[in-house]
């Protein structure tokens, strides 16, 4: 779970991130979550859009792409959020 300080951190450097990823109407299928799962191990945080056409809101998709990932959710603006998880192996990113 992160604290206030930690999530503004984060945010202040997803702020600079571009979308790595994009949800349409296919959803959240298993291939999308592995994608994600190597992603977070590689940059610790992300950042995807969720196109209009696609089935669910925004929050939803995110929160359902964070449970499966393990992940934390950082942000929902509009279509986009950030997501955040350590890596494993490579960490980067030190939390206040």
């Amino acid at each position: 779970m992160l604290t206030g300080k930690q999530r503004s951190y984060l945010r202040s450097i997803a702020n600079n991130l571009h979308p790595i990823f994009q949800v349409g109407k296919g959803g959240v299928s298993d291939n999308l979550i592995k994608q994600f799962s190597d992603a977070l191990e590689a940059r610790e945080l992300i950042k995807a859009t969720v196109l209009k056409n696609a089935e669910c809101d925004t929050k939803t998709i995110c929160e359902e792409i964070a449970e499966q990932t393990n992940s934390e959710v950082v942000q929902v603006i509009g279509s986009k959020f950030v997501l955040y998880r350590p890596s494993e192996k490579n960490s980067v990113i030190e939390l206040p």
